[in-house]
């Protein structure tokens, strides 16, 4: 792939667990009516129909994160100049590593799940995760939530029949992997999710936040951004009221995908 000279550049997304990149359908034509190149690329394992994946997922069990991450530096590395880089969920974590490692001209994290560092662990997290976390044998797997888990976890705020049209329309199984990864990293030295807070060199990151997400909270999102108040790299956080896990899609959106559009213009032309 290649990027094109074009202005005012490219942006790149990176979608999360249970997901593919049709999540991201809104944000892309959104940000390509402003000018933008887009570019949302699948994890890999996932570059299929939501509908394909969930006949068969053969291709997902058994990815981890190290995976994930190398095949966006990759694509990234392939660009002619430094992109912004949005991502949601473990998208968000995919940001910070590839933020540490130099890459990008700024990071944009909603809802990131935890890196290796962050303590919390309130109980709406560990029952969202607890479908696949619950039992071991599930780590080499492909492990789909059920609608009523999708609901709990993601869709929250939504009534039941909304969460259930948007369970059909991108709910996927996900490597349980990428979850057992994330959930003992801090017992892990060697933890994929591992970053260097004090990296002052890296470009400008925030942090979004959902008030009503389950599966990340905003406790959770507070922590992992206060553990970069170690380096004088920019990095700041903004919450949205009422908003689940689903906030990428859930009504209002637009005013998230703007939020983070102007910040991430805002702090890349400061670094110029």
């Amino acid at each position: 792939m290649s990027a094109q000279n074009d202005t005012p550049g490219t942006i790149v997304l990176i979608h999360g667990l249970w997901v593919t990149p049709r999540s991201w359908e809104g944000w892309k034509h959104h940000y390509e009516n402003r000018g933008y190149r887009v570019v949302a690329p699948a994890w890999p394992g996932l570059d299929r129909e939501v509908e394909d994946l969930r006949r068969d997922p053969a291709g997902i069990a058994g990815v981890g994160l190290e995976e994930v991450v190398e095949h966006y530096e990759r694509i990234i590395g392939e660009l002619e100049q430094p992109p912004i880089i949005m991502g949601h969920s473990f998208g968000g974590t995919v940001v910070q590593i590839l933020l540490d490692r130099g890459l990008g001209s700024a990071g944009v994290a909603i809802d990131s799940a935890a890196v290796k560092g962050v303590l919390p662990l309130p109980l709406s997290t560990l029952r969202s995760a607890w479908p696949v976390l619950g039992n071991p044998a599930n780590k080499s797997k492909a492990v789909a939530l059920t609608a009523k888990q999708f609901h709990y976890a993601v869709t929250n705020t939504l009534s039941e029949s909304e969460s259930a049209a948007h369970y059909e329309r991108y709910a996927v199984p996900g490597s349980a992997r990428v979850l057992f990864q994330g959930a003992f990293a801090n017992f892990n030295p060697r933890a994929a999710t591992r970053v260097d807070f004090r990296n002052h060199r890296r470009a400008p990151l925030l942090f979004i936040a959902g008030e009503a997400d389950h599966i990340v909270p905003p406790k959770v999102n507070k922590a992992n951004w206060r553990l970069y108040r170690k380096s004088p790299a920019v990095t700041d956080y903004q919450e949205f009221s009422g908003r689940s896990h689903f906030i990428i899609g859930q009504d209002g959106w637009q005013d998230v995908a703007d939020f983070a559009l102007n910040w991430a213009e805002e702090r890349r032309t400061e670094m110029k």
